[in-house]
């Protein structure tokens, strides 16, 4: 927590003292920020219940410890309401879970951040956007949520572009990734609650993806056109999965959903279908890359779901034929959902 009353600032409120000063001292996100002064972090934390030197999680890669006086102040950095901490608090207790692989998540080279999916009665309560454009810019939960866990990441654990953060290239996402699952154009059980939640329950789940990967397909009548081009946006030999396996996310945009249960698909069905059609040719690798995933060369195309569990579906976005895929960080991470408290 930074003293912004001290001689240091001349002017408490002066707005290119107080960004530069935190740029110098390496905090933040690039982006401006609101400054955490004291009554900032009060304010914050009559959000919970929780008391704020409870540690919800050690943030690799230099397990800084995650208070929740912490996470708080980066709550405020990212400009979140004290209404958003305790999504925030179940967030970062979620990525602290080991199933999750948090150290492996923020020290790789390859772009993948979490993405934090919301569900249950607060999404509306909170103002969540999870229908035309929920991936992006325009909602100040959703944008807000992301980049507080993004900060923690950051400040707390260290997980700095070039240090602590060895992405090659990076990702937009990195910035901030958060959405609503769409529950209400939801043809089936929403996430949360194919995840073991009661559908009134508030959850988080988080999933460390590389940024979504759009499918277009105006055209396709039935669950097998559809699902046709799915796989084969799926069959690529530059995703992780394709070497390591794991869990990826199927984000069916709500038209899409309707037509293929329509047709008398379930998620189940879904996910059976896929891993009989979304194979990647051995020709597609160079001879030496499956080794990575079997040990040996595989018999015939590998596929990109080897499970029903490989595979994580929902209903997300608004109006429009159009779906996206979510690769991973591949077979060493597992999607974690946790119960956001509210009292």
């Amino acid at each position: 927590l930074v003293n912004l009353d001290s001689d240091k600032f001349e002017i408490q409120n002066d707005y290119e003292l107080i960004q530069n000063w935190f740029i110098d001292q390496g905090w933040g996100d690039g982006l401006p920020i609101v400054p955490p002064t004291q009554d900032r972090v009060d304010r914050m934390l009559l959000g919970t219940v929780m008391k704020a030197d409870h540690i919800v999680g050690e943030i690799p890669p230099n397990y800084g410890s995650a208070t929740v006086e912490r996470i708080a102040i980066n709550a405020v950095m990212a400009g979140c309401l004290p209404e958003y901490l305790p999504v925030v608090l179940a967030a970062v207790e979620a990525i602290s879970d080991p199933a999750f692989n948090l150290y492996g998540i923020q020290a790789t080279t390859h772009s993948c951040a979490p993405l934090v999916i919301v569900n249950g009665p607060i999404r509306e309560s909170l103002g969540m956007n999870s229908s035309s454009g929920a991936y992006g810019p325009g909602w100040r939960s959703n944008a807000t949520i992301g980049r507080a866990v993004r900060l923690v990441l950051l400040n707390i654990g260290g997980g700095y572009p070039g240090i602590g953060d060895m992405s090659t290239q990076g990702a937009p996402s990195k910035y901030t990734y958060c959405v609503a699952e769409n529950e209400e154009a939801n043809p089936w059980l929403p996430l949360h609650v194919d995840r073991g939640f009661q559908k009134n329950d508030s959850t988080v789940t988080v999933l460390a993806g590389e940024p979504p990967h759009n499918i277009n397909d105006h055209s396709g009548r039935s669950a097998e056109d559809i699902l046709t081009l799915v796989a084969g946006a799926m069959a690529v030999t530059g995703a992780n999965n394709a070497y390591t396996g794991g869990q990826t996310l199927l984000a069916l945009g709500p038209e899409h959903a309707n037509t293929i249960n329509n047709d008398g698909f379930d998620k189940l069905s879904i996910a059976e279908w896929l891993s009989k059609r979304a194979r990647v040719p051995l020709e597609r690798y160079t001879h030496d890359t499956p080794m990575e995933r079997f040990g040996r060369i595989p018999d015939g195309p590998v596929p990109m779901v080897s499970s029903s569990e490989d595979l994580i579906v929902m209903v997300l976005g608004g109006p429009g034929k159009h779906t996206s895929w979510v690769p991973t960080f591949g077979g060493t991470t597992s999607a974690v959902t946790r119960s956001i408290k509210l009292s």
